[in-house]
C-alpha cells in the first residue's frame, strides 16, 4: 500500500490532537488520577490503537495490518518495561504524586520526537545499506543477552550517564514549586528539580529508542507502519503508569519474555540480512537462500511469549512476595517523604497501601518473610512510616 501525503497528514494531526487533549484535559491542572480514571483512559487509548489497526488492515491488506499489530504489541511491551525505570527515576527525584503526570507526558512527547528521528534515520540507512540489518540484529541479540543477566541492586538504577551529566550541569533548587520548571529562591530565579527530572526521563528515552527502533524494523520496513505502531504504543502510557502502580513488581518474568522476543526478532533480522546479503566477505557478496520468518508467525510468537510471561509472573509465589516487599518499601518511602504530596487524601491512600502490603507480607511463606526480617533498613523505614503517621494524627 502506498501511503499518500494526505494519509500521513491526517495521522499526524490525530496524534497531535490526542496529545494536546491529554495535556489540556488531564495534565494542565495538577491532580492525582484515580484508578478508575486511569483504567478508562488507558482502555480508550488501546481501543484507538486497535481501531487504527483495523483501518490499516482494511485499506492496507492483511500483511500490512499484521505488521502494524506485531509492531504495536512489541513496542507496547517494551514501553511497559520502560515504566520500571520511569518509576525509579520519579521515586529517586521524589516527584510529588500530583505532578508526576506532567513528567510522564513530557517523556512521551520527547520519546515520540526522538523515535521519529530514529525511524527516518533507520529507514534511510536500510534503503541505502542492506548490511544495516546485520547491525540491528546484533543490537537486539546483545540487548536480549543483557536482559538475561542476574539483576543486582543497580539493575534498575536512576543513575545512567545522562542523569549524571544533567545533575552536574543543571543546578536546581532543593524543593519543588508545584509543577513549575523555574521558581524564585533567595530572590533569584532558579530551576526546580522538575526540569532535572524531565531531562532524566528524556535522556533515558533516547537509550530506550536504541533497542525499540531496531526491534520494530525487524518486523516491518514500512515507515508508516513503524511510525504509527510506535506512536500508538506511547499513547496512554501515562495512564498505564498509574494503572499498573504496584502491579509492575509482579511481572518478575517480563524481562525474560522481552529477551526472548528481542532475540527472536534479532535472528529474524539476521536471516533477512543473509537473504539480502551484498557484503563481499559473506558468500562472495551473493544472497543466501535461508528461511525467512513471516509477519504472521512473528505476531503469534510475540503474543504467545507475552501471554506465557504474564501468566507465569502473576501465578508465581515469588512474584507475589516481591510485589508485597517492593510495594511496602516504596509506600513507606513515599510516606516519610514530606515532599511527596500536599494532598491529605493521598497521604491516607499511601498509608492504607502500606498497611495492606504489610498484611500480605505476614501471609507469605516463611522463607519470604525471612527476607523481610533480614532487611533491617526496610524494617526501620516501615517503623518510621508508622511513627510519622501517629504524629500526623496527633497534631
Amino acid at each position: 500500500m502506498q501511503v499518500t501525503p494526505a494519509a500521513w497528514g491526517l495521522t499526524i494531526a490525530v496524534i497531535v490532537a490526542l496529545l494536546l487533549f491529554d495535556y489540556f484535559a488531564h495534565v494542565r491542572k495538577a491532580h492525582i488520577p484515580t484508578l478508575k480514571e486511569s483504567a478508562i483512559w488507558s482502555s480508550l487509548y488501546v481501543g484507538l490503537a486497535i481501531l487504527f489497526g483495523v483501518v490499516v488492515l482494511i485499506f492496507g491488506g492483511i500483511e500490512m495490518g499484521s505488521e502494524y499489530f506485531a509492531g504495536y504489541v512489541t513496542e507496547k511491551a517494551l514501553s511497559v518495561d520502560n515504566l520500571f525505570v520511569f518509576l525509579i527515576i520519579i521515586a529517586s527525584f521524589r516527584v510529588p504524586r500530583e505532578d508526576q503526570q506532567k513528567v510522564l507526558l513530557f517523556g512521551i512527547v520527547f520519546s515520540l520526537f526522538a523515535r521519529t528521528a530514529f525511524i527516518f534515520l533507520g529507514a534511510t540507512l536500510i534503503n541505502t545499506f542492506a548490511w544495516v540489518f546485520y547491525i540491528f540484529g546484533l543490537i537486539l541479540l546483545v540487548t536480549a543477552g543483557n536482559m538475561l543477566r542476574p539483576e543486582t541492586e543497580d539493575s534498575h538504577s536512576a543513575d545512567n550517564f545522562i542523569i549524571r551529566i544533567a545533575k552536574k550541569f543543571l543546578h536546581t533548587s532543593k524543593h519543588y514549586d508545584g509543577d513549575k520548571l523555574f521558581t524564585i529562591e533567595n530572590g533569584k530565579r532558579a530551576m526546580t528539580p522538575m526540569l532535572l527530572v524531565m531531562v532524566a526521563i528524556g535522556g533515558t528515552d533516547l537509550l530506550f529508542a536504541l533497542d525499540s527502533i531496531p526491534a520494530i524494523f525487524g518486523l516491518t520496513q514500512n515507515v508508516f507502519v513503524v511510525f504509527t505502531a510506535t506512536a500508538f504504543s506511547l499513547m496512554g502510557l501515562r495512564q498505564l503508569y498509574f494503572l499498573l502502580d504496584g502491579l509492575l513488581d509482579r511481572l518478575i518474568y517480563l524481562s525474560y519474555g522481552l529477551a526472548a522476543i528481542l532475540a527472536f526478532i534479532g535472528v529474524k533480522l539476521i536471516l533477512h540480512a543473509l537473504h539480502e546479503n551484498n557484503l563481499p566477505f559473506v558468500n562472495d557478496g551473493d544472497p543466501i537462500d535461508v528461511i525467512e520468518v513471516s509477519t504472521g508467525l512473528s505476531l503469534i510468537v510475540i503474543i504467545g511469549v507475552l501471554f506465557v510471561t504474564i501468566i507465569a509472573s502473576l501465578a508465581s509465589h515469588r512474584g507475589k512476595a516481591q510485589s508485597a516487599i517492593a510495594g511496602a518499601r516504596r509506600h513507606a518511602t513515599n510516606y516519610v517523604d514530606l515532599d511527596y504530596t500536599a494532598d491529605l487524601a493521598e497521604r491516607e491512600r499511601i498509608y492504607d497501601k502500606l498497611i495492606a502490603e504489610e498484611r500480605q507480607v505476614k501471609r507469605l511463606d516463611p522463607k519470604y518473610r525471612k527476607m523481610v526480617r533480614e532487611e533491617s533498613a526496610l524494617m526501620e523505614l516501615i517503623k518510621r512510616a508508622h511513627s510519622d503517621h501517629d504524629a500526623f494524627l496527633n497534631r
